[in-house]
C-alpha cells in the first residue's frame, strides 16, 4: 500500500479531484457513461501525462452498478459523478466518502418513459403497471417523487429493479410498461423517436444534482 503524497494530492485537487490512498503506484478511477467531464479527461490523456513523471499510473473502471461496494472495499480511489439520491444513500449507510463539488440542477436529464403508442397518459396511469428502475439511483427518487405527486406509492406499481442497461433492455423488449432512466440512456431513446416522456424532474418533482469527486476519506 502506498499513500499518495501531498504534492500529488495538490495536483489533482487543482484539476478538481480528490484522493485517499492507492494500491502500489496505481490510481483507480471509476466513471459512468454519463460522466462526460471525466470521459473527456480519459480520452485526451492529460491526467496520465501529468501523473506519469510522479510515478503514478491510472486504471479506468467503467461502472453501471456496484459502485458503493467498490468504494467501500477500497478497490476504487476516485469516482467522477453520482446523482443526488446516491449521495443520500451513501450518507445513510455511513460510507466513508467525501463530496467536493456538484453540478447545477438538471431536472430534465432524467425522466419516466413510455412507448410512443402506450395507452399510459399520466403518472397516475402507472397504477398496477410494471416500471423498470435502478434502485438507489436519481431516477429511483424521480419515480418515487412523481408517484407521490400523483397520489400513488411504490406499492401501487410493480417495480422491476434493474441496472441501467438491463432496465433499458426490459423496456425496449416490452417486458415492462415504463422506464425511469437518466441521460445518456434518456437522450438516446428520445432521438430514436419511439418513446414519450411521461414525467421528468421539472416543476419541483426532482431537482437532480450530480455530485463530483467522491472519494474515500
Amino acid at each position: 500500500m502506498k499513500t499518495i503524497p501531498r504534492h500529488l494530492c495538490g495536483l489533482l485537487l487543482a484539476a478538481g479531484f480528490c484522493l485517499g490512498a492507492a494500491q502500489a503506484e496505481t490510481l483507480d478511477i471509476s466513471y459512468q457513461r454519463s460522466s462526460t467531464l471525466l470521459i473527456l479527461l480519459k480520452r485526451n490523456g492529460a491526467l496520465e501525462e501529468r501523473l506519469k513523471p510522479l510515478g503514478f499510473d491510472i486504471e479506468w473502471h467503467e461502472f453501471s452498478a456496484g459502485l458503493l461496494s467498490a468504494l467501500n472495499a477500497g478497490s476504487v480511489d476516485l469516482h467522477a459523478d453520482v446523482a443526488d439520491a446516491f449521495a443520500l444513500f451513501t450518507q445513510a449507510a455511513d460510507a466513508p466518502l467525501t463530496y467536493y463539488a456538484k453540478e447545477d440542477s438538471s431536472p430534465s436529464a432524467q425522466a419516466i418513459l413510455v412507448a410512443k403508442d402506450s395507452p399510459i397518459q399520466s403518472v397516475a396511469d402507472l397504477k398496477g403497471r410494471k416500471v423498470a428502475v435502478t434502485k438507489g439511483s436519481g431516477s429511483h427518487y424521480l419515480l418515487l417523487s412523481a408517484l407521490q405527486k400523483a397520489g400513488l406509492g411504490i406499492g401501487d406499481i410493480q417495480p422491476h429493479y434493474l441496472d441501467g442497461p438491463d432496465a433499458l433492455a426490459a423496456f425496449v423488449n416490452g417486458t415492462v410498461d415504463a422506464l425511469s432512466i437518466w441521460d445518456h440512456f434518456l437522450s438516446a431513446q428520445e432521438r430514436g423517436g419511439k418513446v414519450r416522456v411521461l414525467a421528468d424532474g421539472r416543476d419541483g418533482v426532482a431537482a437532480y444534482y450530480r455530485f463530483y469527486r467522491l472519494c474515500l476519506s
